[in-house]
């Protein structure tokens, strides 16, 4: 038998991309489950509602009329349409149809706009911890990390006094996320403008994340296109996964200045082409004033949720440094109990069930100190959950 000489080879970029973490949790927490043992799944951040059912009834409608071409690489005219006047309706936002481009989930929409912007060494500066991807893309265009260590004392966001401190030449966009992944807290407007001014000043794009939009407790929802006197550097990235119960459909957008959309459709053409057609007849639905109805009672339920699991942790005399404003995450210092936030999770999905995420996934900052929990699951079992937890900490350390 001839062996072939072929070694295969890896790009080297490619070999910095680093996986989620949290993915190691998923499979033995998985394989726990596949043996018998009850998993209560606090690890992964996808809501556990399905997605509405007149989603599912339009995007088949749509298929059962032949409509399962290609749609234009900007996406569905009627979508973007759509959209704008949800932006109008819902966050009293003036956005123009022209300025959105409907793509295969917001990770697309952050890789298009990161493309369009970036040439090799350029520099984004972001907060340490943020969501994973974030880094993985600047890195995979060979663009600089500019991470800044942020703590409860900021609610772990950037804010304008940072990115003063912080600046240096060769930054080409700031990006950050409001409500953010992992830790649930927002970027005040007013903050929101005064940073995208300061970087509007240093000519430097600002990417606002707004993926968890919508799901805010205790005030409304809120975006920074809201603002009338905004300048031209802001990007805007969200999803119809988080709020909108969407996550398989793989469907997301981005809102951008005038001078980028015809290079994003250039790109779009190249990567992907379209998004896909039935997700976007099904997200023309999901749009319209009952579904929104329906994902208000859904908001409701992950409010009540965050409600009980942040009061059942202080009740069991975990020590919280802040309330989660939106998303469905808590981040959680367990540094009281360990500085091994990996050992710490594995160790207590196996002892009782309870899968969360270490903070490593997120960063380098404190990240050894910091678990995710993730309140996708319901009252009861998060109650549950946390009486796992308190008995876990008081075996593994009796004195606290």
């Amino acid at each position: 038998m001839n062996i072939s000489p072929f070694k295969a080879s890896i790009a080297q970029i490619a070999e910095q991309i680093q996986p989620f973490h949290v993915m190691k949790i998923l499979g033995e927490a998985k394989a726990l489950e596949a043996a018998g043992k009850k998993i209560i799944h606090m690890e992964i951040g996808e809501p556990d509602f399905p997605s509405l059912p007149c989603v599912h009834e339009a995007a088949m409608h749509a298929a059962a009329l032949g409509l399962t071409h290609y749609t234009p690489t900007m996406g569905l005219p009627a979508l973007r349409d759509k959209l704008s006047h949800f932006y109008q309706h819902f966050y009293s936002a003036d956005v123009a149809a022209d300025n959105i481009m409907i793509t295969p989930g917001s990770s697309s929409a952050l890789h298009l706009v990161l493309t369009a912007i970036l040439n090799p060494g350029d520099k984004v500066l972001l907060s340490d911890p943020a969501y994973p991807c974030n880094r993985q893309f600047v890195k995979l265009l060979q663009g600089k990390i500019i991470g800044i260590p942020v703590g409860c004392e900021t609610q772990y966001q950037l804010n304008s006094e940072l990115l003063k401190t912080h600046w240096q030449p060769g930054i080409k966009a700031v990006m950050v996320a409001s409500p953010a992944n992992p830790t649930g807290t927002i970027i005040e407007q007013a903050e929101l403008l005064s940073m995208a001014n300061f970087l509007a000043e240093k000519n430097c794009y600002f990417i606002v994340d707004e993926i968890y939009q919508g799901l805010i407790y205790e005030r409304p929802a809120e975006s920074i296109l809201a603002h009338k006197n905004l300048p031209n550097n802001v990007i805007v990235i969200n999803s119809f996964s988080k709020y909108f119960g969407m996550t398989g459909w793989r469907l997301g957008w981005c809102i951008a200045p005038d001078a980028l959309m015809p290079v994003l459709e250039r790109l779009g053409q190249n990567l992907f082409l379209a998004a896909s057609t039935p997700s976007q007849y099904g997200a023309l639905r999901v749009l319209e004033t009952d579904a929104l109805d329906n994902l208000e009672l859904r908001r409701q339920m992950f409010e009540a949720r965050r409600n009980t699991l942040y009061h059942s942790m202080r009740d069991a005399g975990f020590r919280l440094k802040v309330l989660p404003q939106g998303a469905f995450y808590l981040y959680w210092d367990i540094s009281d109990f360990t500085d091994n936030a990996d050992q710490f999770c594995f160790d207590l999905l196996r002892d009782t069930g309870v899968a969360i995420t270490p903070g490593r996934d997120f960063g380098d900052y404190q990240a050894n100190q910091h678990v995710r929990l993730a309140y996708t699951t319901t009252e009861a079992e998060l109650v549950l959950a946390v009486q796992k937890m308190a008995q876990f900490i008081k075996d593994i350390n009796p004195s606290k």
